[in-house]
């Protein structure tokens, strides 16, 4: 039997946001759940490639992988006061820092995988996240005449001037949505550092010295082109799965095909006694427009 090389390389942000999608809620509700889902994901690749058994007792999957490769960044760890609740917020003891520092705990123990962290930086102050909610609060500009006459009557001593019905209804809705903003609406501005890069440079290592003879990158981003190009021109064989996340025409153009490890979201149930540990999917080159992850 051939003996395969092969790389995986996880976004760990990006697998994070689309997991839910993909599995049921037990195979994503805790730090161990999302390495195990890490670990299948990686399984039923190499399964595929190397044209085992799906899902047998004694499977040698392993022998086929130099390293399984999960990039994600230390969470932030500093310390803000949040604009509207006036609270202190300490980010180390989030319930996403220890979700992610479970996680990596995790992932340490399994068996040939590798973490690659960078780091997150604060960029900017605080957001609101609903873009509705940003519209509706700058509708406040349009007020602005009004309250400076009354700012301006109100020094003078001048009784504030009637509003018509329809002026106090839209001032109304505008005041509502300001009451209705909650700590929950708004968000920090962070940022990683370092994530890309690692995966950038990993793909060229990895290449250059012909460790592996093939790579699986699990992303949607387009970013890694360079690297993937890199891949290809050296022999390697280099497979995107994008978790069925539709993924950009140059990206298509410059891998060797596009697999995913989890059934399409919507898609029936296979009659599998477990419906995700049927076949590995492969994804069609146009595939179906799917929700776009959260912005993080």
């Amino acid at each position: 039997m051939r003996i395969r090389r092969v790389a995986i390389l996880i976004d760990g942000g990006f697998f994070i946001k689309r997991l839910s999608k993909l599995v049921s809620p037990d195979q994503c509700d805790s730090a161990a759940a999302v390495a195990n889902s890490a670990r299948k994901l990686c399984k039923r690749h190499v399964q595929r490639l190397t044209g085992e058994r799906f899902n047998i007792e004694h499977s040698r999957w392993l022998d086929h992988v130099y390293r399984l490769f999960y990039y994600d960044a230390h969470p932030f760890d500093e310390i803000a006061h949040h604009p509207i609740s006036n609270l202190q917020i300490q980010f180390a003891k989030t319930p996403e820092a220890n979700f992610r520092n479970d996680l990596f705990t995790e992932l340490r123990k399994a068996r040939k995988f590798a973490l690659r962290l960078g780091h997150v930086t604060k960029e900017d102050g605080w957001h609101i996240k609903d873009s509705q909610i940003t519209k509706k609060l700058l509708r406040t500009r349009e007020w602005l005449p009004v309250l400076d006459a009354a700012v301006a009557q109100a020094r003078t001593g001048q009784p504030p001037a009637a509003l018509t019905t329809e002026q106090a209804d839209q001032l109304a809705k505008i005041a509502e949505v300001w009451r209705s903003l909650t700590p929950d609406h708004l968000r920090l501005g962070l940022r990683q550092k370092g994530v890309d890069m690692r995966i950038g440079l990993d793909i060229s290592t990895l290449t250059l010295k012909k460790q592996v003879d093939t790579i699986i990158l699990v992303t949607g981003d387009s970013d890694f082109v360079p690297a993937a190009k890199l891949a290809r021109r050296e022999g390697v064989e280099f497979l995107l799965d994008p978790l069925w996340q539709q993924v950009k025409d140059d990206l298509h153009e410059h891998v060797d095909g596009v697999v995913s490890a989890f059934k399409q979201p919507g898609a029936p149930a296979s009659g599998a006694e477990d419906p995700d540990d049927a076949a590995t999917h492969v994804a069609p080159q146009n595939v179906p427009p799917q929700s776009p992850p959260p912005a993080g």
